[in-house]
């Protein structure tokens, strides 16, 4: 189960990076000013969203859920986390809509906006993190 365990957080620490660096994307592409730029960006996001994060979400969610399964974790704790990987999953498809929107040249956003929502994963890393690690519940 300690292999399994290790996996989980691999694939962990490889969807937060695309959650980290996503939003950046989006705060240079939103400043981007050429098309030459915007197609490049409109590629890495793509690949970014599609190739790395969606393939390592889901490899993190089931190799999360095979834990859970095998060792039989239980307690508020558990619940407050599995409560918070789910806003963190709407937050991954959420990404994916300005993902969307951007191949579409439909982003009505500034790059402020996507400073902004480059924070929340940071949030939720914190709390769930915590919850895992200290159990306060």
């Amino acid at each position: 189960m300690l292999w399994i365990k290790s996996f989980h957080i691999v694939f962990l620490v490889a969807w937060y990076a695309g959650l980290f660096y996503l939003p950046r994307l989006f705060v240079y592409h939103a400043m981007a000013e050429d098309p030459v730029s915007r197609e490049r960006f409109k590629v890495m996001e793509r690949k970014l969203y599609r190739g790395i994060m969606m393939p390592c979400m889901v490899l993190t969610l089931a190799l999360g859920t095979w834990m859970w399964l095998g060792w039989g974790f239980r307690g508020g704790w558990l619940h407050a986390k599995l409560a918070l990987v789910a806003l963190l999953v709407a937050h991954h498809f959420w990404l994916g809509h300005f993902v969307d929107a951007f191949a579409r040249g439909a982003n009505t956003r500034s790059h402020v906006f996507y400073r902004w929502i480059n924070e929340i994963p940071l949030l939720y890393l914190v709390a769930i993190v915590t919850l895992v690690v200290v159990k306060p519940f």
